[in-house]
């Protein structure tokens, strides 16, 4: 355990602002990821914050004491990397052949472009083809920054490496640092979904989430709940894919498609809406607004939603509409451009792991859990939204290690654990869960399966 692991989960706490007290945790000490910033800290604490929300929701149900709540700091830092490892098959890349660290020629730029869509328009801008090599030469040509607005509208998602200081002086940084780390706010009153929940061991069970998430902190957000009995039912758009991470992140859920641009798809997505008890999404600040499925129409179709949402830059400043991804923010924020410094290399020198997605992930579980103990309390719904950008000033502000951390003091390599996982790739196993909350172990019951999967209906096949 350290201090600053016990000043993020003051900070998470302080942030969600629950309405009854956050159970304690232990946290037990362990390696730290090899970075200059506190990542191992921010994985423990995250996902401490989580694990002290559902313990105090259970007690909020049944009136004991909040079981206790216990987080491996190896096996939370190996969670951020990735918890499951295939039998016998392999993982696609992480990363597409042309995406991204490049030298321009006045500084470095990462393209995203994982996306068919985003490495098209990048590729289009560079008027290239699909070979890194000419990506490089390409890139060479131009100034970081121009090359950076080109692609930004061309459709594509890139961000320039920026030093801390030059982020905190930008207007979009500005802005960032001066939103909350969890903004909420309370809605309307549900009259019969409160009060659902009272199964100790499977504390969630009962509860619906809709899933309209996409890479990554999102379904890391949703896999949680699904581990403490919810149903979660992602949805993503008929042409949409992900497959380095799905076998990461749909374990637990039903995967089912819609198209909420046609008439039809919404009615449906509206039908699914008014019997969910939480909704996750990550859509850019007024993509649902410009779809007809904004925040009211939303509260009007299901009162007492806890309603959850993130996006990568804020949701202020001139950048609030802006495509952008773990990757990307590390780039913009300084976080990159810090750990080349720190460790004297010329390259940028990102986190080891995609730690903002996954922070930030725990963290809307915990806003959802502590919306949940809210409407439990009165019935009332609320609404929560954080970014990649506000969590990256959090840990940025917690400081550069002085001493970058060795690599000889890394977590060590859990081993995975059965049963197996026979997943739509092949059999699997998974690590151990990070957190323990006594008496409701985290336990999937449904394997990681492909996107579009199942038909987009709960389970009961009621739309209620």
């Amino acid at each position: 355990m350290t201090d600053t692991a016990l000043k993020f989960i003051a900070s998470f706490q302080a942030a969600l602002g629950s309405p009854v007290p956050f159970s304690p945790v232990t946290l037990l000490d362990g390696g730290s990821l090899p970075s200059v910033f506190a990542v191992s800290d921010l994985a423990q604490a995250s996902i401490a914050v989580a694990g002290s929300s559902l313990a105090s929701f259970v007690a909020l149900n049944d009136g004991n004491t909040p079981p206790g709540v216990v987080v491996d700091r190896n096996l939370a830092s190996a969670w951020f990397a990735g918890s499951i490892r295939p039998q016998g098959w392999n993982l696609l890349p992480a990363w597409d052949a042309v995406g991204g660290e490049y030298e321009c020629c006045d500084g470095w730029i990462r393209l995203h472009t994982n996306a068919i869509r985003h490495r098209t328009a990048a590729l289009t801008v560079l008027e290239v083809p699909e070979d890194r090599d000419a990506v490089a030469a390409a890139v060479g040509t131009w100034s970081a920054q121009e090359l950076e607005s080109a692609v930004i509208g061309a459709g594509g998602a890139a961000a320039v490496m920026r030093p801390i200081m030059d982020w905190q002086e930008h207007p979009q940084g500005r802005a960032v640092a001066s939103e909350p780390l969890m903004w909420t706010r309370r809605t309307s009153t549900a009259s019969q979904r409160n009060r659902l929940f009272g199964n100790r061991e499977r504390p969630l069970d009962g509860l619906r989430v809709l899933d309209l998430t996409r890479v990554l902190a999102g379904p890391v957000a949703t896999r949680l709940l699904a581990g403490w009995g919810a149903e979660v039912l992602r949805i993503d758009p008929p042409d949409w894919d992900e497959p380095a991470i799905v076998p990461e992140v749909t374990l637990g859920k039903r995967c089912a498609r819609l198209n909420l641009s046609t008439p039809d798809g919404r009615t449906h997505f509206l039908e699914l809406l008014a019997s969910a008890d939480v909704v996750v999404h990550g859509y850019r600040a007024d993509a649902l607004d410009r779809l007809g499925l904004g925040d009211e129409v939303r509260e009007n179709v299901c009162p007492g939603l806890i309603d959850v949402s993130l996006d990568a830059y804020g949701w202020t400043g001139p950048w609030q509409q802006r495509r952008g991804f773990d990757s990307l923010v590390q780039m913009s924020s300084g976080i990159a451009d810090a750990g080349r410094l720190m460790t004297g290399g010329s390259r940028p020198a990102p986190l080891p792991v995609q730690a903002l997605d996954h922070a930030t992930g725990y963290l809307l579980a915990a806003a959802a859990i502590t919306g949940l103990s809210q409407r439990q309390i009165d019935g009332a719904g609320s609404r929560w939204r954080t970014s990649l950008a506000r969590v990256a000033d959090l840990l940025i502000k917690a400081g550069p290690l002085q001493v970058p951390s060795d690599p000889s003091d890394s977590p060590i390599p859990p081993d995975p654990i059965g049963p197996i996982e026979r997943t739509a790739w092949g059999d699997a196993l998974r690590l151990p869960p990070p957190v323990v909350v006594q008496g409701a172990p985290l336990q999937w019951a449904l394997p990681a399966r492909r996107l579009g999967s199942d038909p987009p209906q709960w389970l009961s096949g009621e739309n209620e």
